[in-house]
């Protein structure tokens, strides 16, 4: 027997309704709203279930990578038959989460997230939460957030630890208040290098999403305004208090130098931590067809092809190829092999 879901709202959210901070006047609001997801990964993919779990009108999921068989540890939106099929994260999430909530527009964009498409990719967000892997993605991010005025959440994990701090522009300090450059340490807070459990990761991205409710029904009070941090492993739990100018003197917030938005910092390729891989995007995208080039490549092995991805294995790389030109080269860490392998299997040069 079908049934009708949409008949049944008032059931689907009863026990949250009956939370008084959020109540049944609040879906209303929860509908209108576009919570975008930057990185679909640990903390992205748990935020994306939560929210859609909450009824959020649109989820918009932006991320660059592959499901692989290394991400079912911790990443519960996806399973065994996602790693097999090649599919996009971005791409395998959305097909989990209309299951779960059919009310719930979900936006899967496969992309790197960069200072040449944010405006485009943001445009009409409402909050942003953060699900990225590295500090640059971050800075960028909250230079965009804070010249648009839009909340965001920072969020990160590694081994058993992770932090997190809300960013509402005007009203609390910015990331580049706490964090003047990219920490010194940020391979201890990436789980390529330093592994990473699942508690943890569920901790930080239901924090981030209890702090995304909160923003949703405008209730600024509550929110939190420190950056903490959180070891599960230790059962340790502290916040870092931040006046509300850390150190009134933010190249953002204070003189709107937006850097990383301007192409002063940052670049086309990037390092990817842990993963022995360069990733290379193309200052202007191409439109590439994938079935054709994977017939062109096949003169050097066995591509794996499907519409959102090339893979060939050649000599001891593995390049991965979008169809924006975008394209991961595991096996090395210099930007000169990874252009020079670009250029002879993607724009046969």
């Amino acid at each position: 027997m079908d049934t009708d879901f949409g008949s049944l709202e008032q059931e689907r959210y009863s026990r949250q309704d009956l939370f008084k901070p959020v109540g049944a006047k609040s879906r209303d609001v929860f509908t209108l709203k576009n919570v975008l997801i930057a990185g679909c990964g640990g903390l992205g993919s748990v935020s994306a279930e939560i929210l859609t779990r909450a009824g959020v009108g649109k989820i918009t999921i932006i991320d660059r990578d592959l499901v692989e068989l290394s991400n079912l540890q911790r990443q519960t939106l996806f399973d065994e038959s996602d790693v097999r099929e090649g599919y996009p994260k971005a791409v395998a999430a959305k097909k989990k989460l209309v299951a779960i909530n059919s009310n719930v527009t979900v936006q899967a964009i496969v992309d790197d997230i960069s200072r040449l498409n944010i405006d485009a990719l943001f445009s009409g967000t409402d909050i942003v939460m953060d699900g990225t892997d590295n500090f640059e993605a971050r800075f960028l991010i909250n230079e965009y957030c804070v010249r648009e005025g839009i909340p965001w959440i920072f969020g990160a994990c590694a081994g058993s630890q992770g932090m997190s701090m809300t960013i509402v522009p005007g009203k609390t300090p910015c990331l580049q208040c706490v964090f003047d450059k990219v920490p010194q340490n940020e391979s201890a807070l990436n789980s390529e290098t330093a592994g990473v459990i699942a508690p943890i990761v569920n901790t930080i991205a239901a924090w981030q999403c209890a702090e995304a409710l909160k923003l949703l029904v405008k209730d600024f009070d509550a929110i939190n305004r420190d950056l903490l941090t959180i070891d599960v492993w230790q059962c340790e739990m502290n916040k870092i208090h931040l006046s509300e100018k850390t150190h009134g003197d933010c190249p953002v917030c204070d003189y709107r130098q937006y850097r990383f938005l301007d192409g002063k910092y940052g670049s086309a390729y990037t390092s990817l931590q842990g993963d022995n891989a360069v990733q290379i995007t193309p200052f202007e995208p191409r439109e590439l067809d994938l079935l054709k080039l994977a017939i062109d490549l096949s003169q050097y092995g066995d591509p794996m092809v499907n519409q959102y991805m090339l893979r060939l294995e050649v000599d001891a790389f593995e390049i991965t190829i979008f169809p924006n030109g975008r394209a991961v080269i595991k096996g090395t860490t210099d930007s000169g092999i990874a252009r020079d392998l670009y250029n002879k299997y993607v724009i046969n040069e």
